[in-house]
């Protein structure tokens, strides 16, 4: 029982220390500038195809 309780503890001493670190690191990303993206660097993913969209080539 006492060791269960031993490792209960440090489970939960190990967790708090890590919840306590992610929470300063989140803190200091927001307080950085934020970028905006200009609209001259929007890039189309799918572009126009030259030819007709009804000509397809066969499969076989």
């Amino acid at each position: 029982m006492v060791t269960f309780f031993t490792l209960l503890f440090v489970l939960l001493a190990i967790n708090a220390i890590l919840l306590i670190f992610s929470v300063n690191g989140a803190s200091e990303k927001f307080k950085q500038p934020i970028q905006k993206i200009s609209e001259t660097s929007i890039t189309k993913l799918f572009p126009q195809q030259q030819s007709s969209e009804t000509e397809y080539k066969k499969a076989v």
